[in-house]
């Protein structure tokens, strides 16, 4: 298995297998940022260099990105929050699973609750520090 991203995996459609919708909630905009800096680093995305699109309503703020998760990182640094995020992710069995992986080498991650479709899973996540 290759674990570096392919030139393929930057052209990865909106209904590929490995792009997974990611979106944080019930954080600080600082922590939203530390995941996606994290994701950034090793994903291709569709927030390339942006700050995490922040979306208001009667709920507290989220932020939402799209990531290519073709391949598992070989190392991942770890990462201080100020407090817990929440994150919600979207996409593929396997990406997500790689996706989740990723995540728990940078924060402690517990899963909170998920659901399966055909081809398709929904995850919510709860990230802390490790």
């Amino acid at each position: 298995m290759n674990d570096s991203p392919s030139s393929a995996s930057q052209s990865a459609g909106a209904d590929s297998p490995d792009r997974v919708q990611v979106m944080l909630g019930e954080c600080s905009a600082a922590d939203a940022d530390a995941v996606f800096e994290v994701l950034g680093t090793h994903f291709v995305s569709d927030r390339a260099g942006a700050v995490p699109g922040r979306r208001e309503g009667p709920r507290p703020a989220a932020w939402a990105g799209s990531f290519v998760v073709d391949h598992t990182p070989a190392e991942v640094a770890g990462v201080l929050l100020a407090g817990p995020v929440t994150a919600d992710v979207q996409g593929g069995p396997v990406a997500v699973d790689r996706l989740r992986r990723t995540l728990a080498a940078a924060f402690a991650v517990e899963t909170a609750g998920s659901a399966a479709g055909d081809q398709e899973v929904d995850v919510q996540l709860r990230l802390t520090n490790g």
